[in-house]
């Protein structure tokens, strides 16, 4: 190797080590300063204004209560990076119980402005304030008696001016060195509508398994679906009297595949469980003599329809010794179903 190279290699090395040390302190900078302005939002929302009635906490509130009370779809617009913070927001009230549409201002004034209806409530999202290209969809909501909330980082402006409710952003500094590009106003904005559809969720009462109706596909999905959906039923479980042989209750086993048989009583309520195991240590007994009483264990774990199957899967394995099989009952301890883990498997919650 040429010895000059050689010699200016760990020269080098030094540099970039202090590039990267540069770029890691830039970074956390910027985090540093988009944290900021999220506390400083906190605060504002603390705080419900010099005459009690202009603050973002008292804002916030309002905005949560018309929508509720009047059960309003909300219509989420804005242009530029509030537009995209726009569609995210109007993408997390839609799938978490609070009916939500995306209107882009400007498709709005080319026939866009059909899709809103009497009753709706536009949230407008602005930093500025002043975006031209939302006059017209502004000018509607006044037309039609919408509720019309702005949210920006300029009260006085004249979107501010304008709207019914006004959900005040702090103003912090932008991330950018520049202050141009939006980046802590679009964190706040960002935050702030994650913060009204939680709240609104929570209003609601809306449930894990509700938010799985409105994700049916992807990972999310199969954790949320109910375990009714995928049991066995009928004469698909593996069931026997108390009275029935041992060789019998073997037969039945092997003949549903499940690894094991419940046992019912006359008024077909689950008694007791017999597995794999249970039968491997009652192999030396009678078979003909010994009874699926004599060996069921008589408190087995159970579940009832509609436990998530996600909560099934923790169920199964949450224990000493985990189970692949798990009767369901109904309200009256009736077997309605078996499941195995192999259907959490095939439905991908496992």
């Amino acid at each position: 190797m040429n010895s000059s190279l050689s010699s200016s290699l760990p020269a080098i090395a030094e540099s970039m080590s202090q590039a990267h040390a540069r770029m890691l302190s830039e970074a956390c900078s910027v985090l540093r300063t988009e944290s900021a302005g999220l506390q400083a939002m906190i605060a504002a929302m603390e705080d419900s204004g010099p005459d009690g009635r202009t603050g973002l906490g008292t804002a916030f509130v309002q905005v949560v209560d018309r929508i509720l009370a009047d059960n309003m779809r909300v219509v989420v617009t804005g242009i530029g990076k509030s537009g995209h913070i726009g569609r995210k927001i109007q993408a997390t009230l839609a799938s978490t119980g609070t009916p939500a549409i995306f209107v882009h201002p400007a498709e709005a004034s080319h026939g866009d402005l059909g899709m809103l209806q009497r009753g709706d409530a536009v949230l407008a999202i602005s930093n500025s304030g002043e975006t031209k290209e939302m006059a017209d969809i502004i000018s509607h909501t006044r037309r039609f008696g919408m509720l019309l909330i702005a949210m920006t980082s300029v009260p006085g402006s004249t979107l501010a001016r304008t709207a019914d409710i006004v959900l005040p952003l702090p103003h912090t500094p932008e991330a950018c060195p520049n202050g141009l590009a939006p980046t802590t106003s679009s964190t706040m904005q960002l935050a702030l509508g994650d913060a009204l559809a939680i709240v609104l969720l929570q209003r609601r009462r809306f449930s894990a398994s509700d938010f799985g109706i409105f994700h049916p596909g992807g990972r999310l999905g199969p954790q949320l679906r109910r375990v009714s959906e995928l049991m066995h039923t009928g004469d698909a479980m593996p069931l026997g009297p108390a009275g029935m042989p041992l060789r019998q209750v073997i037969m039945e086993i092997t003949r549903k595949a499940f690894g094991c048989m419940g046992v019912v009583d006359a008024n077909n309520r689950l008694t007791g469980l017999i597995t794999d195991r249970d039968l491997r240590l009652a192999l030396e007994q009678d078979l003909d003599h010994t009874c699926a009483v004599d060996i069921m264990n008589a408190k087995p774990q159970t579940i009832g329809p509609d436990v998530l199957a996600a909560e099934a899967l923790r169920i199964m394995n949450d224990r000493p010794r985990p189970i692949s099989s798990i009767f369901v009952l109904d309200g009256n301890d009736h077997p309605v179903g078996i499941l195995h883990l192999h259907d959490l498997l095939r439905a991908g919650v496992a």
